[in-house]
């Protein structure tokens, strides 16, 4: 048995070595792509300057060194264009670029071509830092990954990878430590800062029975954790697969863009053909002037700063939000939701924090309260609902003996049947009773509780409704304040929830929404986002629950709560808001509008240079150095503007101040 458990300890530290060996190869290729274009760049720039200098003692010195420019700072861009030509039978930009620098050395211009090629590659690597900066924020978090836990088992404590963790084991996290991986507190007591994942600002108390999440700070005191989760599903690691994903995805202009590029290069190359043909042919002009105005034409005509346009600044976008807990799943959804005419709220644990309170007992045919509270709460013991867990939690804490049923059903949108010591009870919403078992005291006890916002779940069996429990959720402290924020930007506000009529009444009329719908199912919730969509338009959906992942996936924009969503609601949203904080909804439609706007300029921008460049060339005559930088400066012009939505303000903290403050700080 021993020999066995050497083993396995053996695989894990052996797994453990060779993992670090590909991260060290991971690092430094990744290295290697972050600099190596910008060097290549300068190198060129470099080569350039030495060919200029010697262009007047030596002219074969100097075409050697403007080749090695050449060579040097467009071997990264012809070989893309080389792949995507062969690979995907196209034509892109970086081919033209080459063709037109050669074209240019080809006619003895090696001095123009050879700047070209050297802004060229230097705005591609402007482009490449770009999406690099864009980046940031995910090796930010990927440096908060802890890449080994200590293991304490039967032998002692052995340090593993976290990639080796199963659920179940124990881990031992130390004063300053981070956590390895998702999981409770077993042992020990120690304040964990959860900035990283909750964006609390203050460290949180943990003690027995705690949950702890992978990648946040231990505090002074060391914990014993029970691994609840392996390492590919903790919350840390869906925020960094979530941000990189994000990344991969396309927003529908720029996917036009890319689509149009290449029918819009083959046009310029034949263009140029033709430029450099005609007038020799049937106007008697020159070859080699020909040539070259069509190398200018070939140069200002390319589509860099248009095909530059968009992935900056939504790559910059998405990286911004990300910073501040808004985690968009694709640039598409930067977009969309700068559409957002309406937007629909689940209630519980959406609106409200989701962890209900027993507030009242009223009991029945002679029980006493603790009589009822105990048969409900043994009912409610095998469900998950959090209702349910509240029920549960009143029990225990008043330390009643509970009891497992028999034959559980969970009926969904209603309520629980089960078989409890011989007789089957019904547990559940007030419309579920039986017409025939509804007495006028039940109706006026539900009807007073209900109009105090509470929400009813009425115990009964055949012989009779047996009582009724109330409980009232309490409100997310921000939730008013993002109600009337949205609102104040034009965006029709509603609610959805299954809950009664009333209950939801009360708790609209507190919130300051008007619009609302009770007594939902799953269903009902997905035709009311629908029809929300039919009157405004876009319309996005906010829930945390497994019963809210059709309503998700209904709407232009489903928005998940990262903390308290269930995995179905995080798998089908696309906007995740993973400290759970709704008021910064408004900062992700303002954020999706300042991109679009900036996207805007960009194209408008890129499209008027090359109109104006073009008309340069044909009516007066443009030096091809002025359009190699009239060119690629506006490519560069348009990278910079994109990166303006990166930012380095902080979003406030105060849910209070997040109308005025909290969307100016996003982008100050």
């Amino acid at each position: 048995m021993t020999n066995a458990k050497e083993s396995i300890a053996g695989e894990r530290r052996g797994a453990g070595l060779a993992q670090e060996s590909a991260k060290a190869e991971a690092r430094w290729k990744k290295e290697l792509s972050r600099y190596g274009e910008g060097i290549a760049a300068l190198a060129s720039g470099l080569l350039i300057a030495v060919a200029w200098s010697l262009s007047s003692s030596s002219e074969a010195a100097s075409i050697a060194f403007y080749a090695l420019a050449f060579l040097v700072g467009g071997f990264a861009k012809a070989k893309e264009g080389w792949l995507t030509l062969v690979e995907e039978k196209e034509l892109d930009v970086n081919l033209l670029m080459i063709v037109a620098a050669i074209g240019a050395a080809g006619i003895g211009y090696w001095t123009e071509g050879a700047v070209l090629i050297f802004i060229f590659s230097l705005s591609g690597a402007l482009e490449t830092y770009t999406m690099n900066r864009s980046s940031r924020d995910i090796s930010a978090l990927m440096g908060l990954k802890p890449e080994t836990a200590v293991l304490c088992s039967e032998e002692g404590e052995t340090i593993v990878p976290i990639e080796s963790l199963n659920v179940g084991d124990v881990v031992l996290v130390r004063p300053g430590e981070r956590i390895p991986a998702d999981g409770l507190v077993r042992e020990g007591a120690s304040s964990v800062n959860q900035a990283s994942i909750t964006g609390e600002s203050l460290p949180v108390d943990k003690g027995l029975g705690d949950e702890v999440f992978a990648g946040t700070l231990n505090g002074q005191g060391a914990l014993f954790v029970k691994v609840t989760k392996g390492s590919d599903s903790t919350l840390f690691a869906k925020m960094i697969r979530l941000v990189q994903e994000a990344q991969s995805e396309k927003p529908k202009t720029q996917r036009f863009i890319e689509k149009l590029e290449r029918v819009y290069v083959r046009l310029v190359l034949a263009a140029t053909a033709l430029l450099i043909l005609a007038p020799p042919l049937l106007l008697g002009l020159s070859w080699e002037s020909t040539f070259y105005k069509a190398m200018v034409f070939l140069v200002v005509a390319s589509p860099c700063a248009l095909v530059a346009s968009i992935m900056p600044a939504v790559l910059s976008a998405i990286s911004t939000g990300a910073r501040h807990g808004l985690l968009f799943k694709g640039g598409a959804h930067v977009d969309h939701i700068a559409d957002i005419k309406a937007i629909a709220f689940d209630k519980t644990g959406t609106l409200t924090q989701g962890k209900p309170i027993v507030t009242d007992i009223v009991a029945f045919q002679g029980l006493t309260e603790e009589q009822l509270l105990r048969i409900a709460a043994s009912m409610e013991s095998l469900s998950e609902h959090p209702l349910a867990k509240a029920i549960v939690r009143e029990a225990e804490e008043k330390k009643l003996d509970l009891q497992r049923p028999a034959g559980f059903q969970a009926l969904t949108g209603w309520g629980i049947q089960a078989d409890w010591e011989g007789e089957t009870w019904k547990l559940g919403k007030a419309d579920y009773v039986e017409e025939s078992l509804r007495t006028e005291e039940l109706t006026a006890v539900v009807s007073r509780l209900e109009r105090q916002g509470k929400t009813v779940t009425v115990l009964h069996r055949e012989s009779g409704v047996a009582g009724v429990i109330a409980l009232r959720d309490t409100l997310r402290p921000e939730a008013k304040h993002a109600v009337a924020r949205l609102r104040g930007m034009g965006i029709e506000v509603a609610m959805l929830t299954g809950d009664s009529r009333r209950t939801a009444a009360a708790i609209a009329a507190e919130l300051g929404i008007e619009r609302v719908y009770s007594e939902l199912l799953p269903e009902d919730k997905v035709a009311k986002v629908k029809e929300l969509g039919g009157t405004f338009g876009a319309v996005a959906m906010v829930g945390d629950g497994i019963n809210d992942a059709p309503a998700l996936a209904a709407a232009t924009v489903g928005i998940a709560m990262g903390v308290a969503g269930s995995d179905a609601a995080l798998e089908t949203a696309d906007l995740v808001l993973m400290n759970d904080e709704i008021g910064r909804i408004a900062d992700a439609v303002e954020l999706g509008q300042r991109t679009r706007r900036v996207t805007k300029q960009n194209i408008v921008f890129a499209l008027g240079v090359i109109a104006l460049l073009i008309i340069g060339n044909f009516a007066e005559g443009i030096a091809l150095p002025l359009g190699v930088v009239g060119h690629e400066g506006s490519t560069i012009l348009v990278i910079l503007n994109g990166l303006r939505l990166l930012g380095n303000g902080s979003m406030s903290k105060n849910p209070a101040a997040a109308g005025a403050s909290s969307g100016a700080a996003l982008y100050r």
